[in-house]
C-alpha cells in the first residue's frame, strides 16, 4: 500500500498524497485508502473503504484532497454513561460555511456491511442525508450505532466508512 494521505493541524490538519489514480476527486478508488491525521498527541492513520461505502469515503476524501480539513479540530470527546470504556472523539469543520460541501446520501451499515466496533470512523449527522464534514471515531464496540431496521423511528444508524489502523493508543 502506498503512503497514507496526511491530516495535520493545531489539533489536526489534512494534507493529501494520492494513493490511487482517480480521474476526478468525485470518484473514490475501490481499494482501501489510508489517510494520516497528524495531531498534537501523535499520528492517527485511518483506512477508508470506498469499495464498501463509496459515497461516504468519497466525501471524506474530497475534504482531504481539497484541504478542507486543514486547521480543523477534534472538538468533542465523550464517554458512554456508566460504561467509561466506551466513547468517541469527534472532529471536522463544524459547519464552517467556507469549507462545508453539500450533504451526502446516507449509507447505512446494513448496506455497507461495516459495524461500529473499536476504532471505526463514521460520519456525524442529524438526520439521514445531512452528513457533511464532521466525523467521529468510536472507542470500544458501539454496535448500537449501526442501522437496525427492527427499531422504531430513525433506525438507519450512522454511516461507518473506515477504521483506525494506527494511533489508537
Amino acid at each position: 500500500m502506498s503512503e497514507p494521505r496526511s491530516i495535520k493541524r493545531r489539533t489536526f490538519l489534512v494534507a493529501a498524497a494520492a494513493t490511487a489514480a482517480s480521474p476526478t476527486l468525485a470518484q473514490a478508488p475501490a481499494a482501501p485508502v489510508r489517510v494520516k491525521l497528524e495531531t498534537g498527541d501523535g499520528p492517527i492513520v485511518l483506512e477508508l473503504y470506498p469499495d464498501k461505502a463509496p459515497i461516504t469515503a468519497g466525501n471524506f476524501l474530497r475534504y482531504v484532497d481539497g484541504k478542507r480539513f486543514d486547521g480543523a479540530t477534534f472538538y468533542r470527546a465523550s464517554k458512554v454513561p456508566n460504561a467509561p470504556e466506551f466513547g468517541l472523539i469527534q472532529g471536522g469543520v463544524q459547519n464552517d460555511p467556507a469549507r462545508v460541501l453539500k450533504p451526502i446520501a446516507h449509507e447505512p451499515t446494513t448496506k455497507t456491511g461495516l459495524s461500529h466496533t473499536d476504532g471505526v470512523i463514521s460520519m456525524g449527522r442529524t438526520n439521514p442525508g445531512t452528513a457533511t464534514s464532521d466525523f467521529f471515531i468510536v472507542l470500544g464496540d458501539m454496535t448500537y450505532m449501526n442501522a437496525d431496521p427492527k427499531q422504531p423511528g430513525d433506525n438507519l444508524g450512522f454511516a461507518a466508512f473506515g477504521k483506525v489502523v494506527e494511533g489508537m493508543d
